[in-house]
């Protein structure tokens, strides 16, 4: 009989106890957790917290009486695996209700401990009105704090996933919330630009966004005081615990009642690294593609380890709720004989951001840039489905190719309606192994209310073949104010467009439809870089000039890009 032993429970670990079950009747397993809570929506803490999920039970997937009638898994909460003996195949377990320590052996090891949020040695951090996120007693402590303190006001510190999750909660609870960002801007996984919409929206929405803004120093100044309403048995007590300062890095300070850091999570390896395990050079714990770490009866799986990046093939961390899951799977596969290999991770995600979603599939532009990898980059501004049917909102869409053999490398999308679809569309065509010249033949449903006969990720594939075959030449946003004495801007929207959604200034203005009778007013022997809203148009005056022996290039993405770029 297989014995398999479990440490930590949530999205890898219930997933291996899970399929290890349905795999066999025989196999026993124990799975050891902490915490009080064996597997949890971790993911929806955040919309507890600001009411859109108002059962907290609704967050408990399942309990260790629950796990153990459905798959007889022996689930042990409040019980901290505190050491591995590799050689005897045995660990050690302390009893955090009555701090007694036993013994267990395995046949197989699997860790999931996950990863804790990283919190900075910042003076005055720890505090009764600081907290992170990361499991069902930190929603707990963040919700009493919020019935007690009453806030005013909040603060997070981060804008990942996360951050901006807590940011939107204190918003919908009317609590007046001020987002800090070290970054130049928030959700890391998209690039600039896409992530100026978010930028626009969140600032609309009256947060007070800093970005570029680290937190410095934090003062706790307590206020124990308790207030009486009423008399006998309607009186009520009001408890307000005090008050933050905080001193940013741009000499600006600020007065706060509840504090969420929220600045990223890191790989909980002390376990794995005192059992003398293999940990990998971004800090997380080494596996193969069999989910096994350095020591072949002892897998890993989720927030803790390195993964392989299915773009590059290099090692990366990427704390997401989907390859733990997958992970979890194949590692009990791996434990009972099957072969299973993972094949790597895309990083696909996407969040809410008030009216807007905001994802990503694969590689950003930043990355590239950093591992030295040839692309190109297309955007496409469009409706989430036919524009003349009612409700269409438009999708900003941003693709990253392969120029030489058109290898889809990313993609990023930012819009209120459809963004989820082309996210998932182009996750799948990524996995698939196309590229964008086969894009361009993706039949994708049509109807008036859910799409357009061009889809989106159709319009993005005939943009980046026609500069792949060299019927366009692109210039990006980032190039436009730096133009030369030997370029000339040209605007071909309607002059009205001008006074409605701003321009760029020192360009000519002709619209595209009077661009073939008035080509004579540019000069031939200098570059005309061209742009329109999304850049449709652009294309359509870029194709008239060279073809009369002009030399021109097209913004790509339009005055739209280029607007959010700088938000």
């Amino acid at each position: 009989m297989t014995k398999i032993l479990i440490v930590g429970g949530v999205a890898g670990g219930a997933s291996a106890a899970a399929r290890a079950r349905r795999l066999s009747e025989d196999a026993q397993i124990i799975m050891f957790e902490r915490g009080p809570f064996v597997s949890f929506a971790n993911c929806g803490l955040p919309y507890h917290i600001g009411g859109d999920i108002q059962e907290r039970s609704k967050l408990l997937l399942q309990t260790p009486e629950s796990f153990l009638a459905r798959f007889n898994v022996d689930v042990r909460v409040m019980n901290e695996v505190v050491s591995i003996d590799r050689d005897n195949k045995t660990v050690t377990v302390k009893n955090l209700v009555d701090d007694s320590e036993y013994t267990e052996s395995y046949d197989f090891l699997l860790l999931s401990p996950g990863a804790g949020p990283v919190v900075p040695p910042i003076p005055g951090i720890n505090n009764p009105l600081t907290h992170s996120l990361r499991n069902i007693p930190d929603m707990d402590r963040i919700i009493q704090t919020i019935q007690m303190n009453k806030p005013e006001h909040a603060t997070v510190v981060g804008g990942g996933f996360i951050g901006l999750e807590m940011m939107e909660a204190f918003h919908q609870l009317g609590i007046k919330t001020t987002l800090i960002e070290m970054a130049d801007q928030v959700m890391t996984p998209v690039d600039h630009e896409m992530a100026g919409f978010a930028h626009a929206e969140i600032r609309q929405q009256g947060i007070d966004l800093k970005l570029g803004v680290a937190l410095q120093a934090v003062e706790y100044v307590p206020n124990e005081h308790i207030a009486s309403f009423g008399s006998g048995e309607d009186e009520e007590h009001q408890h307000i615990e005090g008050e933050l300062n905080l001193t940013l890095n741009n000499g600006e300070t600020l007065t706060t009642d509840i504090l969420i850091m929220a600045i990223g999570v890191r790989p909980e390896t002390k376990l794995a690294q005192e059992a003398g395990l293999k940990i990998g050079e971004l800090g997380g714990i080494y596996t193969n593609e069999m989910m096994q770490t350095s020591d072949p009866s002892i897998y890993a799986v989720g927030d803790a380890i390195e993964e392989k990046d299915f773009v590059t093939g290099s090692q990366t961390l990427v704390p997401l709720a989907g390859p733990a899951n997958r992970q979890g799977r194949m590692a009990a596969d791996n434990m009972l004989g099957r072969t299973e290999s993972y094949q790597g991770t895309q990083g696909t995600a996407i969040c809410k951001i008030f009216d807007l979603a905001v994802a990503s599939t694969g590689k950003n532009e930043k990355q590239l840039k950093r591992e030295g990898i040839d692309y190109e980059k297309v955007y496409v501004h469009t409706a989430s489905h036919a524009s003349y049917y009612p409700g269409a909102e438009i999708v900003s869409f941003k693709m990253l190719f392969d120029p030489n053999n058109g290898k889809i490398l990313g993609a990023q999308a930012v819009g209120k309606d459809g963004v989820d679809k082309r996210i998932d569309v182009m996750a799948v065509a990524q996995r698939a192994g196309m590229t964008v010249e086969q894009l361009q033949h993706l039949e994708l449903t049509y109807a008036p209310p859910y799409g357009s006969a061009k889809d989106v990720i159709n319009q993005a594939a005939f943009v980046a073949n026609n500069i792949i075959k060299g019927d366009a030449a692109a210039i990006h946003f980032e190039e436009m104010d730096s133009l030369t004495d030997d370029q000339i801007l040209l605007d071909v929207r309607n002059p009205g467009e001008l006074e409605s959604v701003g321009f760029i200034k020192d360009a000519i203005n002709i619209p595209v439809d009077q661009l073939r009778h008035r080509m004579s007013e540019l000069p031939k022997d200098k570059e005309i870089i061209i742009y329109c809203q999304v850049g449709l148009r652009g294309n359509v005056a870029y194709r008239q000039l060279v073809n009369n022996g002009y030399k021109a290039r097209n913004l790509i993405g339009g005055y739209r890009t280029y607007k959010f770029a700088k938000m």
